[in-house]
């Protein structure tokens, strides 16, 4: 059986790729990967999402963004795909449950994965102070303490953007100089509530027993000497690997491995791209649904031409 359409990923790229779709009238089948619901799904509370004036825990968002594509007819289904054929007119996927699909179209969002440090209690503190994302969870931290992880670009927009909001922010970096740009390093090395600390790494973040961030334990790389820090949160900003490793030779991508788009088209005709797989900048909710809608428009005009 060949579908009209068939989309990678259920965050909210996939989900509003999968309302607009079956709006339309093309029943779309959604694989919803190995995290389904994507990164939003690690949120505790999204406040800046349009429509809802009082806080809404990302999984809760999610699932009602799925919700509203199945009213529509969009079916979803937990699977993985492993290779993709995209050459042809039509697109072959091999997965791990249902074994081999075909689609005359197919939507790509299946997001990226935050690096994070391996810390052993980490994972448990992940939406209780513990964030990949400063723009989504910073102004949780007004007025306090935190601490950014990262010596490159997105480590110092990080630190910048908490300034405005943070009473002080430390910028934790295993060397002693930034690996950002130029600009970038001097720019948050002048801000006067950021505060580098050079040549260390985190040992661990505590306290899950509190089930909150209390403080941080460093340990300088050059004396061996240990401290604990307080601060009530932690940015991880080491990075994002796009989750894009089975669509190589299949599709052009950069070198980071996001998927090289022109809008939302990819390199492969009928096959369209929308969310963190494509976007390496702005790691948003509302965006990465917007462009999830786009690939539905666009992928509806390939299938009608």
């Amino acid at each position: 059986m060949t579908r009209d359409l068939i989309i990678l990923g259920s965050g909210p790229a996939g989900c509003a790729a999968a309302l607009y779709a079956a709006r339309a009238g093309f029943a779309p089948l959604v694989l919803e990967g190995p995290q389904p619901g994507g990164q939003l799904t690690q949120t505790t509370e999204v406040e800046n999402y349009p429509g809802f004036p009082a806080p809404i825990n990302g999984y809760d968002l999610v699932v009602a963004m799925r919700r509203q594509a199945e009213r529509f007819g969009a079916a979803f289904e937990v699977d993985e795909v492993t290779a993709a054929d995209l050459a042809g007119p039509i697109k072959r996927l091999d997965t791990l449950v249902a074994g081999a699909l075909e689609a005359r179209a197919l939507i790509i969002a299946t997001g990226a994965s935050a690096r994070w440090l391996g810390l052993p209690n980490e994972r448990a503190l992940m939406g209780h102070g513990v964030s990949a994302c400063a723009t989504c969870d910073g102004a949780f931290f007004r007025g306090k303490e935190v601490a950014v992880v990262g010596g490159g670009d997105v480590a110092c927009e990080d630190a910048l953007f908490l300034s405005r909001l943070c009473a002080k922010v430390w910028l934790i970096h295993r060397r002693d100089a930034l690996r950002a740009s130029k600009v970038m390093a001097e720019r948050v090395l002048a801000a006067p509530n950021v505060v580098p600390v050079w040549d260390t790494v985190v040992d661990d973040v505590l306290d899950p027993a509190a089930r909150t961030v209390t403080a941080l334990r460093l340990r300088n790389v050059k004396t061996g000497e240990t401290r604990e820090l307080p601060v009530s949160g932690l940015f991880v900003a080491i990075g994002h690997t796009p989750n894009t490793a089975f669509l190589k030779g299949a599709l052009d991508l950069d070198p980071q491995g996001y998927i090289v788009t022109d809008g939302v088209r990819t390199s492969a005709p009928g096959v369209f791209a929308a969310g963190d797989a494509m976007d390496p900048f702005y790691k948003q909710a509302v965006i990465a649904a917007g462009a999830g809608a786009k690939a539905a428009l666009e992928a509806e005009r390939y299938l009608l031409a």
